[in-house]
Protein backbone atom coordinates (compact mmCIF):
# COMPACT_ATOMS: atom_id res chain seq x y z
CA UNK A 1 0.00 0.00 0.00
CA UNK A 2 1.57 3.30 -1.14
CA UNK A 3 1.06 6.90 -0.09
CA UNK A 4 -0.39 9.26 -2.69
CA UNK A 5 1.22 12.69 -3.07
CA UNK A 6 0.78 15.96 -4.90
CA UNK A 7 2.11 19.52 -5.06
CA UNK A 8 0.25 22.53 -3.66
CA UNK A 9 1.40 26.16 -3.95
CA UNK A 10 0.41 28.53 -1.15
CA UNK A 11 1.77 32.03 -0.70
CA UNK A 12 5.51 31.79 -1.43
CA UNK A 13 5.94 28.06 -0.82
CA UNK A 14 5.41 24.79 -2.65
CA UNK A 15 4.04 22.06 -0.39
CA UNK A 16 4.37 18.36 -1.02
CA UNK A 17 1.09 16.87 0.22
CA UNK A 18 1.33 13.22 1.23
CA UNK A 19 -2.03 11.48 1.62
CA UNK A 20 -1.46 8.56 3.97
CA UNK A 21 -4.13 5.87 4.51
CA UNK A 22 -7.25 6.86 6.44
CA UNK A 23 -7.40 5.27 9.87
CA UNK A 24 -9.18 5.55 13.20
CA UNK A 25 -6.13 4.66 15.31
CA UNK A 26 -2.32 4.44 15.31
CA UNK A 27 -1.99 1.38 17.54
CA UNK A 28 -0.77 -0.88 14.75
CA UNK A 29 -3.70 -3.23 14.30
CA UNK A 30 -3.69 -2.96 10.51
CA UNK A 31 -1.41 -2.15 7.60
CA UNK A 32 -3.02 1.28 7.22
CA UNK A 33 -2.23 2.15 10.84
CA UNK A 34 1.38 1.02 10.50
CA UNK A 35 1.93 3.11 7.37
CA UNK A 36 0.33 6.21 8.92
CA UNK A 37 2.21 5.81 12.22
CA UNK A 38 5.63 5.17 10.65
CA UNK A 39 5.32 8.06 8.23
CA UNK A 40 4.34 10.57 10.91
CA UNK A 41 7.04 9.30 13.29
CA UNK A 42 9.94 8.87 10.92
CA UNK A 43 8.97 10.61 7.65
CA UNK A 44 9.87 14.02 9.13
CA UNK A 45 6.80 15.91 7.87
CA UNK A 46 6.86 19.67 8.48
CA UNK A 47 3.20 19.54 9.52
CA UNK A 48 0.58 16.86 10.01
CA UNK A 49 -3.11 17.48 9.38
CA UNK A 50 -5.64 15.23 11.09
CA UNK A 51 -9.03 15.53 9.40
CA UNK A 52 -12.00 14.62 11.57
CA UNK A 53 -15.76 14.46 11.10
CA UNK A 54 -17.56 17.26 12.94
CA UNK A 55 -20.72 15.13 13.22
CA UNK A 56 -18.97 12.53 15.39
CA UNK A 57 -16.13 14.45 17.01
CA UNK A 58 -15.93 12.28 20.14
CA UNK A 59 -15.03 9.15 18.17
CA UNK A 60 -12.48 11.03 16.06
CA UNK A 61 -10.63 12.57 19.01
CA UNK A 62 -9.17 9.14 19.73
CA UNK A 63 -6.95 9.53 16.67
CA UNK A 64 -6.17 13.14 17.52
CA UNK A 65 -4.78 12.29 20.97
CA UNK A 66 -2.72 9.41 19.57
CA UNK A 67 -1.24 11.60 16.84
CA UNK A 68 -0.32 14.35 19.32
CA UNK A 69 1.86 11.80 21.15
CA UNK A 70 4.09 11.32 18.11
CA UNK A 71 4.27 14.83 16.62
CA UNK A 72 3.81 18.35 17.97
CA UNK A 73 3.59 19.92 14.50
CA UNK A 74 -0.06 19.20 13.99
CA UNK A 75 -3.17 20.97 12.69
CA UNK A 76 -6.65 19.67 13.42
CA UNK A 77 -9.12 20.05 10.54
CA UNK A 78 -12.75 19.67 11.62
CA UNK A 79 -14.54 18.91 8.35
CA UNK A 80 -18.19 18.56 7.29
CA UNK A 81 -19.37 21.65 9.16
CA UNK A 82 -22.33 21.88 6.78
CA UNK A 83 -23.49 18.41 7.83
CA UNK A 84 -23.02 19.31 11.51
CA UNK A 85 -25.15 22.42 10.99
CA UNK A 86 -27.95 20.34 9.45
CA UNK A 87 -27.92 18.13 12.54
CA UNK A 88 -27.85 21.08 14.93
CA UNK A 89 -24.32 20.39 16.18
CA UNK A 90 -22.20 23.37 17.28
CA UNK A 91 -18.49 23.19 18.11
CA UNK A 92 -16.56 25.77 20.14
CA UNK A 93 -13.36 25.90 18.10
CA UNK A 94 -11.59 28.36 20.39
CA UNK A 95 -12.13 26.13 23.41
CA UNK A 96 -11.17 23.02 21.42
CA UNK A 97 -7.92 24.69 20.34
CA UNK A 98 -7.18 25.84 23.88
CA UNK A 99 -7.72 22.42 25.44
CA UNK A 100 -5.78 20.50 22.79
CA UNK A 101 -2.97 23.04 22.47
CA UNK A 102 -2.86 22.74 18.66
CA UNK A 103 -4.32 24.85 15.81
CA UNK A 104 -7.92 23.95 14.95
CA UNK A 105 -9.69 24.90 11.69
CA UNK A 106 -13.29 24.22 10.70
CA UNK A 107 -13.81 23.40 7.02
CA UNK A 108 -16.41 22.70 4.40
CA UNK A 109 -14.50 21.02 1.57
CA UNK A 110 -16.37 22.76 -1.24
CA UNK A 111 -15.85 26.25 0.26
CA UNK A 112 -12.52 27.68 -0.84
CA UNK A 113 -12.27 30.17 2.03
CA UNK A 114 -12.23 27.42 4.67
CA UNK A 115 -9.51 25.56 2.76
CA UNK A 116 -7.49 28.79 2.58
CA UNK A 117 -7.82 29.13 6.36
CA UNK A 118 -6.56 25.58 6.77
CA UNK A 119 -3.59 26.18 4.48
CA UNK A 120 -2.70 29.34 6.40
CA UNK A 121 -2.46 27.35 9.65
CA UNK A 122 -0.42 24.66 7.91
CA UNK A 123 1.85 27.32 6.43
CA UNK A 124 2.43 28.86 9.87
CA UNK A 125 3.15 25.48 11.51
CA UNK A 126 5.41 24.25 8.69
CA UNK A 127 7.44 27.47 8.78
CA UNK A 128 7.55 27.51 12.60
CA UNK A 129 5.63 30.78 12.79
CA UNK A 130 3.17 28.90 14.96
CA UNK A 131 4.49 26.42 17.54
CA UNK A 132 1.77 24.03 18.80
CA UNK A 133 2.08 22.78 22.38
CA UNK A 134 -0.06 19.62 22.47
CA UNK A 135 -1.72 18.82 25.80
CA UNK A 136 -1.25 15.07 25.99
CA UNK A 137 -3.44 12.52 27.72
CA UNK A 138 -2.57 11.96 31.35
CA UNK A 139 -2.61 8.26 32.18
CA UNK A 140 -3.09 6.70 35.63
CA UNK A 141 -0.37 7.64 38.12
CA UNK A 142 1.42 4.28 37.96
CA UNK A 143 1.75 4.46 34.16
CA UNK A 144 2.98 8.07 34.30
CA UNK A 145 5.60 6.95 36.84
CA UNK A 146 6.70 4.14 34.51
CA UNK A 147 7.01 6.58 31.63
CA UNK A 148 9.09 8.82 33.87
CA UNK A 149 11.47 5.92 34.56
CA UNK A 150 12.20 5.33 30.86
CA UNK A 151 12.14 8.85 29.42
CA UNK A 152 15.50 10.07 30.83
CA UNK A 153 17.28 7.04 29.32
CA UNK A 154 15.53 7.46 25.97
CA UNK A 155 16.52 11.12 25.81
CA UNK A 156 20.14 10.03 26.03
CA UNK A 157 19.75 7.50 23.23
CA UNK A 158 17.67 9.40 20.67
CA UNK A 159 18.86 12.05 18.18
CA UNK A 160 17.61 15.60 18.79
CA UNK A 161 15.04 15.50 15.98
CA UNK A 162 13.36 12.46 17.60
CA UNK A 163 13.38 13.78 21.17
CA UNK A 164 9.62 14.43 21.12
CA UNK A 165 9.02 10.68 20.70
CA UNK A 166 10.43 9.70 24.11
CA UNK A 167 7.03 9.55 25.83
CA UNK A 168 5.47 7.52 23.01
CA UNK A 169 8.48 5.20 22.78
CA UNK A 170 8.34 4.62 26.53
CA UNK A 171 4.69 3.53 26.19
CA UNK A 172 5.54 1.16 23.34
CA UNK A 173 8.45 -0.37 25.22
CA UNK A 174 6.19 -1.03 28.21
CA UNK A 175 3.52 -2.42 25.88
CA UNK A 176 6.07 -4.79 24.35
CA UNK A 177 4.43 -5.21 20.94
CA UNK A 178 7.16 -6.88 18.87
CA UNK A 179 5.75 -5.62 15.57
CA UNK A 180 5.86 -1.98 16.63
CA UNK A 181 9.25 -2.34 18.32
CA UNK A 182 10.78 -3.95 15.22
CA UNK A 183 9.46 -1.08 13.10
CA UNK A 184 10.91 1.44 15.57
CA UNK A 185 14.31 -0.30 15.56
CA UNK A 186 14.31 -0.39 11.76
CA UNK A 187 13.65 3.33 11.50
CA UNK A 188 16.01 4.37 14.32
CA UNK A 189 18.83 2.13 13.11
CA UNK A 190 19.33 0.43 16.49
CA UNK A 191 17.33 -1.75 18.88
CA UNK A 192 16.12 -0.18 22.10
CA UNK A 193 15.44 -3.60 23.63
CA UNK A 194 19.10 -4.58 23.32
CA UNK A 195 20.12 -1.71 25.58
CA UNK A 196 21.01 -3.05 29.04
CA UNK A 197 19.73 0.01 30.92
CA UNK A 198 16.35 -0.13 29.18
CA UNK A 199 16.02 -3.87 29.72
CA UNK A 200 16.67 -3.52 33.46
CA UNK A 201 14.20 -0.65 33.76
CA UNK A 202 11.54 -2.67 31.93
CA UNK A 203 11.88 -5.47 34.49
CA UNK A 204 11.41 -2.89 37.25
CA UNK A 205 8.40 -1.41 35.45
CA UNK A 206 6.66 -4.76 34.94
CA UNK A 207 6.97 -5.47 38.66
CA UNK A 208 5.58 -2.02 39.44
CA UNK A 209 2.61 -2.55 37.11
CA UNK A 210 1.90 -6.01 38.53
CA UNK A 211 1.47 -4.45 41.96
CA UNK A 212 -1.34 -2.37 40.42
CA UNK A 213 -2.99 -5.44 38.80
CA UNK A 214 -1.73 -4.53 35.32
CA UNK A 215 -0.25 -7.94 34.73
CA UNK A 216 -0.17 -8.36 30.93
CA UNK A 217 -0.19 -6.51 27.63
CA UNK A 218 -3.98 -6.61 27.28
CA UNK A 219 -4.64 -5.03 30.66
CA UNK A 220 -2.00 -2.36 29.94
CA UNK A 221 -3.56 -1.53 26.57
CA UNK A 222 -7.04 -1.47 28.09
CA UNK A 223 -5.84 1.11 30.60
CA UNK A 224 -4.24 3.23 27.86
CA UNK A 225 -7.29 3.06 25.58
CA UNK A 226 -9.69 3.76 28.46
CA UNK A 227 -7.73 6.88 29.35
CA UNK A 228 -7.80 8.16 25.76
CA UNK A 229 -11.51 7.40 25.36
CA UNK A 230 -12.35 9.13 28.65
CA UNK A 231 -10.34 12.19 27.60
CA UNK A 232 -12.12 12.25 24.22
CA UNK A 233 -15.54 11.95 25.85
CA UNK A 234 -14.79 14.75 28.30
CA UNK A 235 -13.44 17.07 25.63
CA UNK A 236 -16.35 16.39 23.22
CA UNK A 237 -18.89 17.14 25.95
CA UNK A 238 -17.07 20.41 26.73
CA UNK A 239 -16.85 21.76 23.17
CA UNK A 240 -19.98 20.34 21.51
CA UNK A 241 -23.54 21.55 21.96
CA UNK A 242 -26.72 20.34 20.29
CA UNK A 243 -29.95 22.00 19.25
CA UNK A 244 -31.55 18.61 19.81
CA UNK A 245 -29.76 16.11 22.05
CA UNK A 246 -31.64 13.29 20.30
CA UNK A 247 -30.75 14.45 16.79
CA UNK A 248 -29.61 10.94 15.88
CA UNK A 249 -32.70 9.19 17.27
CA UNK A 250 -34.16 8.65 13.80
CA UNK A 251 -30.92 7.04 12.59
CA UNK A 252 -30.91 4.74 15.61
CA UNK A 253 -34.48 3.65 14.88
CA UNK A 254 -33.56 2.93 11.27
CA UNK A 255 -30.45 1.01 12.44
CA UNK A 256 -32.58 -1.19 14.70
CA UNK A 257 -34.47 -2.37 11.63
CA UNK A 258 -31.79 -2.42 8.91
CA UNK A 259 -29.14 -4.08 11.11
CA UNK A 260 -31.37 -6.32 13.21
CA UNK A 261 -30.75 -10.07 13.32
CA UNK A 262 -34.29 -10.72 12.14
CA UNK A 263 -34.73 -8.18 9.34
CA UNK A 264 -31.20 -6.98 8.44
CA UNK A 265 -30.20 -9.75 6.01
CA UNK A 266 -33.66 -10.14 4.33
CA UNK A 267 -33.94 -6.39 3.73
CA UNK A 268 -30.41 -6.32 2.35
CA UNK A 269 -31.20 -9.21 -0.02
CA UNK A 270 -34.34 -7.44 -1.25
CA UNK A 271 -32.46 -4.18 -1.90
CA UNK A 272 -29.65 -5.96 -3.76
CA UNK A 273 -32.12 -8.10 -5.73
CA UNK A 274 -33.97 -4.97 -6.88
CA UNK A 275 -30.71 -3.28 -7.92
CA UNK A 276 -29.49 -6.31 -9.85
CA UNK A 277 -32.90 -6.80 -11.46
CA UNK A 278 -32.97 -3.18 -12.63
CA UNK A 279 -29.38 -3.51 -13.82
CA UNK A 280 -29.88 -6.72 -15.78
CA UNK A 281 -33.50 -6.57 -16.97
CA UNK A 282 -33.89 -2.81 -17.06
CA UNK A 283 -30.71 -2.39 -19.11
CA UNK A 284 -32.17 -4.49 -21.95
CA UNK A 285 -34.44 -1.65 -23.09
CA UNK A 286 -31.83 1.11 -23.48
CA UNK A 287 -29.46 -1.50 -24.96
CA UNK A 288 -31.98 -2.35 -27.66
CA UNK A 289 -32.64 1.33 -28.32
CA UNK A 290 -28.91 2.08 -28.64
CA UNK A 291 -28.42 -0.95 -30.87
CA UNK A 292 -31.21 0.24 -33.19
CA UNK A 293 -29.79 3.79 -33.22
CA UNK A 294 -26.29 2.57 -34.07
CA UNK A 295 -27.68 0.30 -36.82
CA UNK A 296 -29.49 3.25 -38.37
CA UNK A 297 -26.31 5.35 -38.23
CA UNK A 298 -24.37 2.42 -39.69
CA UNK A 299 -26.66 2.40 -42.72
CA UNK A 300 -25.99 6.10 -43.29
CA UNK A 301 -22.22 5.63 -43.00
CA UNK A 302 -22.30 2.72 -45.48
CA UNK A 303 -24.26 4.88 -47.95
CA UNK A 304 -21.70 7.70 -47.60
CA UNK A 305 -18.72 5.39 -48.08
CA UNK A 306 -20.29 3.88 -51.20
CA UNK A 307 -21.08 7.36 -52.53
CA UNK A 308 -17.46 8.36 -51.99
CA UNK A 309 -16.25 5.11 -53.66
CA UNK A 310 -14.27 3.87 -50.68
CA UNK A 311 -12.44 0.56 -51.36
CA UNK A 312 -14.35 -2.43 -49.98
CA UNK A 313 -11.41 -3.52 -47.81
CA UNK A 314 -11.22 -0.07 -46.15
CA UNK A 315 -15.00 0.06 -45.69
CA UNK A 316 -14.84 -3.38 -44.06
CA UNK A 317 -12.20 -2.20 -41.55
CA UNK A 318 -14.08 0.99 -40.71
CA UNK A 319 -17.62 -0.44 -40.58
CA UNK A 320 -17.38 -4.15 -39.69
CA UNK A 321 -14.21 -3.76 -37.63
CA UNK A 322 -14.03 -0.47 -35.75
CA UNK A 323 -17.60 0.91 -35.83
CA UNK A 324 -19.51 -2.34 -35.24
CA UNK A 325 -17.22 -3.47 -32.41
CA UNK A 326 -17.25 -0.07 -30.69
CA UNK A 327 -21.01 0.42 -30.89
CA UNK A 328 -21.68 -3.15 -29.73
CA UNK A 329 -19.56 -2.60 -26.62
CA UNK A 330 -21.28 0.73 -25.92
CA UNK A 331 -24.81 -0.61 -26.38
CA UNK A 332 -24.12 -3.67 -24.19
CA UNK A 333 -21.97 -2.15 -21.43
CA UNK A 334 -23.13 1.44 -21.04
CA UNK A 335 -26.78 0.87 -19.90
CA UNK A 336 -25.94 -1.55 -17.02
CA UNK A 337 -23.19 0.77 -15.79
CA UNK A 338 -25.44 3.83 -16.11
CA UNK A 339 -28.02 2.08 -13.92
CA UNK A 340 -25.86 0.17 -11.42
CA UNK A 341 -23.41 2.90 -10.33
CA UNK A 342 -25.97 5.68 -9.72
CA UNK A 343 -28.08 3.25 -7.66
CA UNK A 344 -25.10 2.23 -5.55
CA UNK A 345 -24.11 5.89 -5.17
CA UNK A 346 -27.63 6.60 -3.94
CA UNK A 347 -27.36 3.79 -1.38
CA UNK A 348 -24.01 5.21 -0.26
CA UNK A 349 -25.40 8.73 0.12
CA UNK A 350 -28.33 7.42 2.13
CA UNK A 351 -25.90 5.67 4.50
CA UNK A 352 -27.09 2.14 3.72
CA UNK A 353 -23.75 0.63 2.65
CA UNK A 354 -22.18 0.83 6.15
CA UNK A 355 -25.24 -1.05 7.42
CA UNK A 356 -24.70 -3.69 4.75
CA UNK A 357 -21.10 -3.98 5.92
CA UNK A 358 -22.27 -4.42 9.51
CA UNK A 359 -24.70 -7.17 8.48
CA UNK A 360 -22.01 -9.05 6.55
CA UNK A 361 -19.17 -8.56 9.04
CA UNK A 362 -19.69 -11.89 10.80
CA UNK A 363 -19.73 -13.80 7.51
CA UNK A 364 -16.60 -12.06 6.23
CA UNK A 365 -14.89 -13.00 9.48
CA UNK A 366 -15.91 -16.66 9.10
CA UNK A 367 -14.51 -16.62 5.57
CA UNK A 368 -11.21 -15.31 7.02
CA UNK A 369 -11.61 -12.05 5.11
CA UNK A 370 -9.88 -8.91 6.34
CA UNK A 371 -13.29 -7.21 5.96
CA UNK A 372 -11.57 -4.05 4.70
CA UNK A 373 -14.13 -3.42 2.00
CA UNK A 374 -15.12 -0.06 0.65
CA UNK A 375 -18.28 -0.27 2.74
CA UNK A 376 -16.28 0.26 5.94
CA UNK A 377 -15.05 3.65 4.83
CA UNK A 378 -18.26 5.12 3.48
CA UNK A 379 -19.59 6.79 6.61
CA UNK A 380 -17.31 9.37 8.19
CA UNK A 381 -13.71 8.23 8.17
CA UNK A 382 -10.85 9.96 9.92
CA UNK A 383 -7.95 10.91 7.80
CA UNK A 384 -4.36 11.83 8.52
CA UNK A 385 -2.59 14.02 5.97
CA UNK A 386 1.00 15.18 5.95
CA UNK A 387 3.03 17.99 4.44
Amino acid sequence: MANASGICHFQDKNFLLVDIPGTYSLMSHSEEEEIARDYICFGNPDATIVIVDSTCLERNLNLVYQTMEITPNMVLCVNLLDEAKKKGIHIDFELLEKILGIPVVGTIARKKKTIQNLMQKVYDVANRKLLPTPHLVKYPVVIEECIGILEPILKEKLPNDKMYLTRWLALKLIDGDDKILNSISKNLGFSLLEDTQISLKLIQIKAKLSNENITNRDSFRDTIVSSIVFEAETLASDVCSFDNENYHARDRKIDKILTSKKFGIPIMMVFLAIIFWLTIIGANYPSQWLSSLFSWIKGGIIWLLEAWHFPSWLSGILIDGIYTTLTWVVSVMLPPMAIFFPLFTLMEDLGYLPRVSFNLDKYFKKACSSRKTGFNHVHGSDKVGDF
